[in-house]
């Protein structure tokens, strides 16, 4: 006849039944009767199943010791790069024109000059106030009165004399007015001259990105383009705290030019292909920064906040990698022909663009910090201000408050939704007030991430 054994299960502190002696019983074939049982055994939970050792002496030095290697040897992979890193852009570098007289423009400005005491910077100025005090006090007083400029920052009104001779153009005009200054000034403009663009935003009209305006107002197709961004303050730059920027050029060897030109002890310049990436993240995340400011002009907490800032890089991310339908099947095809598999960015953004300096690092800058104008709108908005009312007070243009409509037509065109961007848009055109605005979107419907 069959035997049976018995089995008393062993208490578990990882998975603790309500009954720590159930028993189970099974058919065992045998002679006679078998009983086999398990004593039950207490364990005690006050104590940890995995305990670190003891920080003996001898392993807090080891770990030390590991650390320091780990130090050392990045030190000494830098020293190796500098010392094969290029600087002869810096020396066969004569003269930078900048056009705009506007904080950013300035502080670039300064900060070119500052990295050689021969070259010699143009600024292009439209307001002569503002050049009178650059070049008899040395400071923009509009802007930074309490900062002195380098002797060699020069300002003048004549575009004919600021272009003449120049190896760099740094793009500062804000992007509403792009197109028309540049259009003034194209006859004075060599068709190989770089530009570098400063100025983040998208063309309301048009939906244009700087790297489409600045070829098309200058009627040259050809014209040497880069897009420099990422979380900078020109109040900081211009105190020469530590700052790190992108440069984004589909010329791979300009924009390790432009790389040499701008990089310094307390500004680090990384470099990128991804030019819509760069350009698209940077003109959205003014946006997204106005509604951040209006949370906290409500006085909606931090968890709010956090949920906000989360949702709108969520909805960045879907429409800066997102190919229009007419283009999806002609990359499929080439896609296939190369035996590639469908690229997962569908604007010609890359994730990875989005997620770093020019995407993330700027996002978290302007929606946290204080000095953001585009989220001091906001805030002021929040408090129950009027948008005309905030605008005609500011001394500097808000590119979000014009670029909110452009990313409404562009989410449009691309089939994207974009609640937290859209409310942004509707605000600004005064058919929504903040209050209804959060009661709209905390009521939309609960779904999956993604």
């Amino acid at each position: 006849m069959a035997g049976v054994l018995e089995l008393r299960s062993v208490r578990n502190p990882l998975f603790a039944s309500n009954n720590p002696t159930t028993s189970q019983r099974f058919p065992f074939p045998s002679n006679k009767p078998v009983s086999l049982s398990l004593a039950t055994h207490a364990v005690s939970t006050s104590q940890p199943l995995f305990q670190d050792p003891e920080p003996t002496p001898d392993r807090v030095r080891d770990r030390r010791r590991a650390v320091r290697l780990a130090w050392e040897k990045l030190l000494r992979w830098s020293r190796s790069w500098r010392s094969k890193a290029k600087t002869d852009v810096l020396e066969r570098t004569n003269k930078v024109v900048v056009l705009g007289g506007g904080s950013f423009g300035t502080a670039m400005a300064a900060h070119l000059a500052d990295r050689k005491a021969e070259l010699e910077v143009n600024m292009l100025i439209r307001d002569p106030q503002v050049c009178q005090s650059i070049n008899e006090s040395h400071c923009n007083g509009k802007y930074f009165p309490e900062h002195k400029l380098p002797e060699n920052v020069i300002a003048t009104t004549d575009a004919k004399a600021a272009l003449l001779g120049a190896d760099y153009c740094l793009h500062a005009v804000p992007v509403q007015f792009s197109s028309s200054f540049l259009r003034g000034i194209a006859d004075h403009v060599d068709p190989s001259l770089p530009f570098i663009s400063l100025s983040k935003g998208l063309e309301l009209n048009t939906l244009r990105m700087m790297s489409q305006i600045i070829p098309q107002a200058l009627r040259n197709p050809r014209q040497p383009f880069v897009a420099l961004s990422g979380p900078s303050f020109a109040l900081e730059l211009m105190n020469k705290l530590p700052t790190a920027m992108v440069v984004a050029s589909k010329d791979k060897r300009l924009a390790n030019a432009t790389q040499q030109l701008l990089a310094s002890s307390h500004l680090r310049i990384s470099t990128s292909s991804d030019v819509t990436g760069v350009e698209i993240a940077g003109a959205l995340k003014n946006v997204l920064a106005i509604a951040a400011g209006i949370v906290e002009g409500m006085d909606l907490g931090n968890n709010s906040m956090a949920a906000l800032v989360a949702q709108g890089c969520s909805e960045i991310r879907w429409l800066a990698t997102k190919f229009p339908e007419s283009c999806w099947s002609f990359v499929c095809c080439i896609a296939l022909t190369l035996r590639l598999f469908p690229p997962n960015w569908k604007m010609g953004a890359k994730p990875t663009t989005i997620t770093g300096l020019s995407g993330t690092g700027d996002i978290m800058l302007t929606c946290f910090v204080n000095l953001s104008r585009n989220r001091t709108v906001g805030v002021r908005l929040g408090s129950g201000e009027k948008l005309d009312d905030i605008l005609s007070s500011m001394s500097q243009v808000a590119e979000g408050v014009s670029t909110a409509g452009a990313v409404i037509a562009l989410a449009q065109k691309y089939n994207v939704k974009m609640p937290v961007l859209t409310a942004v848009a509707r605000i600004m055109d005064n058919e929504l007030t903040p209050k209804k605005a959060v009661l709209e979107l905390m009521s939309l419907p609960q779904v999956e991430e993604v």
